[in-house]
């Protein structure tokens, strides 16, 4: 579906432009609840509005990036996405903030469908996943700086957003455009791995749960419970996503080295642990160090987390109802740390956030270790990697047998001796060339 080049920048980009609403959160919750007549409370139920129609894009648009076109869609998630932000950026009426952040988020979410069927059917869907969130983290902690210095309000972020999505729309001319290659019977098969996906779309879906419900107060805490400046505040999510930049870095350079187990099951244990010290947070020092720790993990996670389900199916299916499901979480995350924070306070909410993200490392780690050494699908064969190489289509059907992985370790050879070696009659060997009717009869009595 999508053209193999070395670094998908159109898809990178496109990658960006969806998430940063994501991870732009705490200061749109924030300025939404200080700029507007709405308690913090609404504040955080129109964030949870605006990515809930990003995750409602995802699902309704999952199987249908190939049918509409990837270049279509691209741009129209792109026009939707700056309008609807723009639109909320420069009004002050409630209700048409709450239109254009939902119509805003649907474009995002579209855009973000896009780019994740595209990369999952990149030859290394990690590193491009690895890419996305470097870019995204760089850009989000410049918006971190800038934003406090250019005035009150709650439009700055979001006309951030429509800025970015502005950007991108000019690099959506090197996506492929709509194609009427038919689906062989192994895509008409429907959604492979079906159990696999489903739990790492469920557990993914409470993992973002629990991440977003501190990241959409993080701000709160740092200003009401921290008693930090909105500069100081914002300094500190730029450095930590500026050391989220080094994880990620590091993630794309250790590649699948030791796996997705390992990372993904270890790397949730210790978010945990950087909940539990963010959300207790009296002073700048603790605040920073557990922003700066948790920021520095969380990217590396995520990206083994896109990767495990970009290889669950070669048509990006699974990856984009996983991320969905993800957004749904995300979503749902600012109205419920707003609720937590507002009836036990912030230290028992990290508390109850860690206890819930240990619980789930244990089905993400299982899902992991599964994909890890399963066998393809019948008919299926990919790259070194595991990422989509040709699809076997018999005449006769689909093969019944699995198809091994291409470079996985070779079976032994095995000499197997003879008792009586077979020796050829010498009559069954003859000079090479042309035979003429005199040499084939002498030959043949020989």
């Amino acid at each position: 579906m999508f053209a193999r080049t070395t670094t998908p920048w159109p898809l990178v980009t496109l990658f960006t432009a969806g998430y940063l609403a994501p991870y732009l959160l705490p200061t749109t919750v924030g300025r939404l609840d200080a700029g507007l007549p709405l308690s913090a409370t609404q504040a955080g139920a129109v964030g949870s509005a605006l990515l809930s129609s990003s995750a409602a894009a995802g699902f309704l648009l999952a199987s249908r990036v190939d049918r509409v076109g990837p270049r279509t869609l691209a741009r129209i998630g792109l026009a939707l996405a700056v309008i609807g932000y723009s639109s909320a950026a420069f009004t002050h009426a409630v209700p048409a903030v709450v239109a254009g952040a939902v119509m805003g988020g649907f474009g995002s979410g579209t855009a973000t469908t896009v780019a994740a069927s595209g990369i999952a059917a990149e030859r290394d869907p990690h590193r491009a996943s690895t890419l996305g969130l470097l870019c995204v983290s760089a850009l989000a902690g410049a918006v971190y700086l800038t934003v406090p210095h250019l005035g009150a309000g709650h439009g700055r972020p979001l006309a951030a957003i429509a800025l970015t999505s502005l950007a991108v729309w000019p690099l959506t001319g090197r996506l492929p455009v709509r194609t009427a290659t038919p689906h062989t019977r192994v895509e008409a098969a429907g959604l492979p791995h079906r159990r696999a996906g489903l739990v790492l779309a469920a557990t993914l879906l409470c993992w973002s749960l629990a991440q977003n419900s501190l990241w959409g107060v993080s701000g709160r805490i740092g200003i009401d419970q921290a008693h930090l400046s909105e500069v100081t505040v914002g300094a500190v999510f730029a450095i930590a996503l500026g050391t989220g930049l080094v994880g990620v870095i590091g993630a794309g350079a250790l590649g699948t080295r030791l796996g997705r187990a390992v990372p993904i099951g270890a790397g949730t244990a210790l978010i945990a642990g950087c909940i539990v010290l963010s959300a207790s947070a009296h002073d700048l020092r603790t605040f920073a160090t557990g922003e700066i720790a948790w920021n520095t993990v969380y990217p590396i996670v995520l990206s083994y987390v896109l990767g495990l389900a970009a290889s669950l199916d070669p048509r990006g299916r699974w990856a984009v109802l996983v991320g969905a499901a993800s957004s749904l979480g995300t979503a749902a995350g600012p109205l419920v740390g707003s609720v937590l924070s507002a009836r036990a306070g912030f230290p028992a909410m990290g508390v109850i956030l860690a206890v819930g993200l240990v619980v789930i490392a244990v089905p993400m780690t299982g899902v992991a270790l599964y994909t890890g050494g399963r066998l393809l699908l019948p008919g299926t064969v990919r790259r070194r990697g595991g990422t989509p190489g040709a699809v076997v289509a018999a005449s006769g059907g689909i093969p019944t047998g699995p198809v091994p992985e291409i470079g996985a370790p070779e079976q032994p050879v095995v000499e197997i001796p003879l008792d009586t070696p077979a020796i050829p009659a010498q009559g069954a060997y003859d000079t090479a060339g042309p035979r003429h009717a005199g040499a084939t009869a002498t030959g043949s009595g020989g």
